[in-house]
């Protein structure tokens, strides 16, 4: 192969830089676009993928991680995602060891470092895509296009389309993917080093060990068995030059016979046997480790997979592959979701949006045209390997094999974008070549867009520090989601601004009158304000559209025992309980319903049930105390608060309560030291203050009483009785110190 085939590249207004600098610029690059994230938060999917992952734990059995979900859930539960990435968790937990613990700060460093090793590897793969695999006489391998591969791998840095994946922890999924993607098809490179098959060497060794970094690929995301296409069609066009265009008219034709040997030659079949093989066996494992088929998903995940006409179905995701390559060409407009009306469907063929659907496949056609009928070789090869790329991983998320949980996810980008920027570095050479005369602007273009690209990355990543600003900025994006809206809603309440949070959980509803959970957080707030009866309509409503929501039924529960309607409150929290069997929350409350009804045995055996299930539920454990006192069941209530104790030994209400009872049974001394265990824990309660002084009032320490009472009136001035109770020690001081009794 002549050093001078890719014609365009000398052309590219770009400095000529020695490997290792190019790599150097472009991992650079990639850190200074993302680097401001480093400091960042969980958010969103982190939550269930990182926080509340128990597979992360050092406690939890590393074997758990090949037998969960990304999310912790077990595989073969008809509830999971069915996504197995155990690769992926792998690292989390390294991360979880390394750190001591969850501190995001980790998470996100290792993420932006990938980020910057898969950009600079990307310089590798795209000199092979464009220039093919020449060697030099020592047998090293040559890159034949050293700008045009630098600028794709720049532009690949730089796009914003990553930022998701990169900013976002979950993202690491999407990064160890395409790193041993990128490996494994380098690897299979490695496999024709002396010249390619013309001679019918290769070797099976290095076919293999890409075989298994595939598998390695797949375990960090199920995109990548993708790289096998990829690979194939690499064989095909590259090391086999085969000629579709040309193959295909003989086909057709007829006009000059096809010898089966000369596209079997060279071991051909043997290496698409193996690929096939691998895939077949990988494909057959993850079905048997899935267990019980694909995930379900619902309809506002993906409304369009939900159409019965088939038409409309098929219209709409072809309406999506457009908004996935506006995400490529103008990454202005992104969002964390795109679900939930964000993306209203296609229903009528006057819908003004089906000129996107026509550009986009006018725009393929040209490529695939380009690809077959481009007079010069290198020009057919970075067409039809770049459309390879582009589309090849993108082909698990096209609905098109199984129903995806989403609309448009930026996340499954982060593959094809790679094709994207190879075609784009490919069309920038051939203008530079084209006119010569303009390379000062083109070059001026370039720098624009990367300058623009860095900006946006920036900014986006900026977003992605916290969930405020990722949830608040999507508003902009996706006004007609209503996820988003939820989304904020939810943010505010959990910072302490619930009524904030009820303008946008109002919207959340208007956008999708059957959104349960929003109807559900919405009805607790609006409890919390005592407008209860408009809560209880809504978490009325909540269960009728899903009757198995268990929390809206709880919550139904408390809003009509503050409503007074017991018997109401009472088969709620028994509907609550039949729909989530392990509910220590819900038996809490209907021991609160049983206590406000004078039903003191059947309070306590709710109670009992949620420590059972919850052994560490500590409100649980101090109403039975309270209770067992206030009914004069003092041994039982000290037999509890001790039993308590032993399971939460640092709660200070247990103490508290536990030290009221011994008070009463005149055990002073143990009294006095839960009261001051409860004070050290916590020193400003008030009451604590308030009975300790009791208790010396009664055991006779006048002194310390006055102190503690002191104390307790000076942190609650009106607490209750405290007052009276001092008043009457102040006399009984006086008339000593008067030398009466």
């Amino acid at each position: 192969m002549a050093l001078t085939e890719v014609y365009w590249d000398q052309h590219i207004p770009l400095p000529n830089l020695a490997p290792l600098q190019a790599r150097s610029v472009v991992a650079l690059l990639a850190l200074l676009c993302f680097i401001n994230s480093y400091d960042g938060e969980f958010v969103f999917d982190d939550s269930e993928a990182i926080i509340n992952n128990k597979d992360l734990r050092p406690a939890t059995p590393l074997n758990n991680i090949w037998m969960n979900d990304f999310w912790g859930s077990n595989l073969r539960s008809n509830s999971s995602h069915k996504s197995y990435r155990p690769f992926t968790v792998l690292t989390f937990r390294l991360n979880y060891l390394v750190a001591g613990g969850l501190h995001p700060v980790g998470f996100h460093v290792l993420n932006i470092v990938l980020h910057a090793v898969i950009s600079a590897l990307m310089m590798d793969v795209f000199a092979v895509l464009i220039g093919g695999l020449a060697h030099d006489e020592g047998g090293r391998t040559l890159n034949l296009a050293p700008k045009t591969s630098f600028l794709a791998a720049v532009l690949f840095a730089a796009h914003p389309v990553h930022t998701e994946s990169v900013a976002g922890v979950v993202g690491r999924a999407d990064l160890l993917c395409a790193l041993f993607f990128q490996l494994s098809f380098l690897t299979y490179c490695r496999a024709f080093n002396k010249g390619g098959d013309q001679d019918g060497s290769f070797s099976v060794s290095w076919v293999l060990l890409s075989l298994a970094l595939t598998a390695a690929a797949m375990l960090c995301k199920e995109q990548g068995i993708t790289v096998l296409g990829v690979n194939a069609a690499f064989d095909v066009l590259l090391i086999r030059n085969v000629d579709v265009l040309q193959l295909g008219r003989r086909l057709l034709l007829r006009k000059t016979p096809l010898d089966p040997r000369e596209m079997l030659r060279g071991g051909f079949l043997t290496r698409m046997a193996l690929l096939a093989l691998g895939g077949l066996a990988m494909l057959s494992a993850r079905w048997r480790i899935m267990g019980t088929g694909p995930p379900a998903f619902t309809q506002v995940d993906n409304p369009a997979s939900f159409q019965e006409n088939i038409l409309i179905r098929m219209v709409n995701y072809h309406y999506y592959y457009s908004l996935n390559a506006g995400l490529l060409l103008c990454p202005w407009w992104l969002c964390f979701d795109w679900s939930m009306g964000c993306v209203p469907l296609i229903r009528s063929p006057a819908d003004w949006r089906l000129v996107f659907v026509l550009l986009l496949w006018s725009v393929l056609l040209g490529l695939v045209g380009g690809a077959l009928w481009a007079p010069d070789p290198p020009r057919r090869r970075a067409l039809g390997l770049g459309l390879v790329l582009l589309v090849v991983p993108f082909l698990p998320a096209c609905n098109l094999f199984f129903r995806v949980g989403f609309v448009v996810a930026e996340r499954v980008l982060y593959l094809p974008s790679a094709g994207y920027c190879l075609l784009l570095a490919a069309a920038l050479g051939s203008c530079c070549r084209r006119w010569p005369e303009r390379r000062g602007f083109l070059r001026a273009g370039v720098l624009m867009l990367l300058c623009t690209f860095v900006a946006r990355c920036a900014l986006r990543s900026h977003q992605w520090r916290s969930e405020q600003s990722l949830f608040t900025s999507a508003l902009a994006v996706c006004p007609l989601n209503a996820k988003v809206h939820y989304n904020v809603g939810k943010n505010l309440a959990d910072r302490g601004n619930a009524s904030a949070s009820v303008r946008y959980y109002r919207e959340a509803v208007r956008l999708h009158p059957t959104y349960v959970h929003a109807m559900n957080n919405l009805g607790n707030i609006l409890k919390e304000k005592d407008e209860l009866l408009e809560a209880e309509e809504l978490l009325a409503k909540a269960v009728s559209i899903q009757p198995d929501f268990a929390a809206a039924w709880m919550n139904l529960g408390i809003v009509q025992n503050s409503l007074r309607k017991f018997a109401a409150a009472e088969r709620s929290y028994w509907n609550a309980i039949r729909f989530r069997r392990k509910y220590p929350d819900c038996y809490y409350n209907l021991g609160r319903l049983y206590a406000d009804q004078n039903r003191h045995v059947d309070a306590l055996n709710a109670w009992r049930n949620a420590t059972v299930l919850k052994p560490e539920h500590s409100l649980a454990w101090n109403n039975m105390v309270i209770l067992l006192d206030n009914t004069g069941n003092l041994a039982q209530a000290e037999l509890i608060g001790r039993e308590a104790l032993k399971l939460l030994p640092n709660d200070h209400t247990i103490m508290f309560s536990l030290a009221n009872v011994l008070g009463k049974l005149q055990k002073y001394q143990e009294s006095e030291g839960f009261f001051l265990q409860a004070l050290r824990i916590n020193p400003d309660a008030a009451g604590c203050h308030g009975n300790l002084a009791v208790l010396y009032h009664r055991w006779g320490k006048l002194e310390a009483a006055q102190h503690h009472y002191e104390l307790a009136l000076r942190l609650d001035p009106r607490a209750p009785g405290t007052r009276d109770n001092y008043n009457m020690l102040r006399r009984k001081l006086d008339q000593r110190g008067r030398g009466g009794p």
